[in-house]
């Protein structure tokens, strides 16, 4: 973009944001709520005090360059900072605000964790959560993450946070499955579990135990994959129950392993402990998930 003494404003980037948005000038129009003339008088001024086109016209539509790209992200930023204002007028306080970044495993996220940011989120508008999934709590370590939700037993002393519960697990099939096999020793029916990349975890542990010459005939990089291989009948699996409890056309075949749960933590480093955000949200999830002899339930 060329040198200017030009002073953006608000309505600007309101404009670029709107039209990347968009795509067209029809629908930037929409989201302005002017006519198509304004929105195209206005984008022609703005590119000709700045010195550069923002935008190339194609039979797509109106494809943002880089310099545009650049102004919708400002837009955007602002876009949340108002909102975070008025929040906290309507509210009588600041409005938690900021990104946040949580990683989790896949099954948690499914499991668990979505359900409940469906729940709570639209509460937070300022707040922004970048969601990674890993086995491992390295992200935590190497700052690349701020909170963690993880099954273990043993959460990592240099992290700081509460346990939400045991997670117990169970052994279940899909009836599709069971009823083509029929009824035999789960020693001898096709077993699905995770790979080498989980060569600790707790259900290998107890089949090895509880089954010790059964053989996974599926190995899976993570357990959520071996719910869905299970689910699609081609064996019988160890998982943790929030994954599987009261899901129709499944049968749990043994209940509460024994030597075999978990529990589950919400963790951060001790830096982050005090952020609003942090704290908004370790209240949050505490709230949300809830872990029971049942299974798992978000509410």
């Amino acid at each position: 973009m060329a040198v200017t003494q030009y002073s953006i404003d608000h309505a600007d980037l309101a404009l670029v944001l709107a039209l990347v948005r968009g795509g067209t000038l029809a629908r930037a129009a929409e989201l302005l709520r002017v006519d198509v003339s304004t929105v195209f008088r206005s984008l022609r001024r703005l590119e000709q005090v700045l010195g550069s086109p923002l935008f190339e016209k194609s039979r797509a539509g109106y494809l943002p360059n880089a310099a545009a790209r650049l102004l919708a992200q400002q837009a955007e930023l602002a876009e949340k900072a108002l909102e975070a204002a008025r929040l906290g007028l309507e509210q009588g306080h600041e409005a938690v605000s900021g990104t946040l970044r949580l990683t989790c495993t896949d099954a948690v996220l499914h499991g668990l964790l979505l359900p409940a940011l469906a729940r709570f989120m639209p509460g937070y508008p300022a707040l922004e959560l970048e969601l990674t999934t890993s086995n491992d709590f390295a992200n935590l370590s190497r700052r690349d993450a701020d909170v963690a939700l993880r099954l273990t037993t043993s959460p990592p002393g240099h992290l700081v946070g509460r346990c939400l519960g045991p997670v117990p697990y169970v052994l279940c099939a899909a009836e599709t499955y069971l009823a083509r096999v029929g009824e035999r020793d789960p020693a001898s029916l096709a077993w699905i579990g995770p790979d080498d990349f989980l060569p600790n975890h707790p259900s290998l542990v107890w089949r090895r135990q509880r089954y010790p010459e059964a053989q996974p005939a599926y190995r899976c990089s993570s357990m959520l994959s071996v719910a869905q291989l299970m689910r699609a009948g081609l064996g019988v699996a160890a998982l943790p129950a929030f994954l599987v409890r009261g899901e129709a056309g499944l049968r749990v075949l043994e209940d509460d392993l024994p030597g075999c749960s978990s529990a589950l933590w919400l963790l951060t480093r001790p830096d982050c402990r005090a952020l609003r955000s942090v704290t908004s949200l370790f209240e949050e999830l505490t709230r949300h998930i809830h872990l029971a002899g049942d299974g798992a339930r978000s509410d």
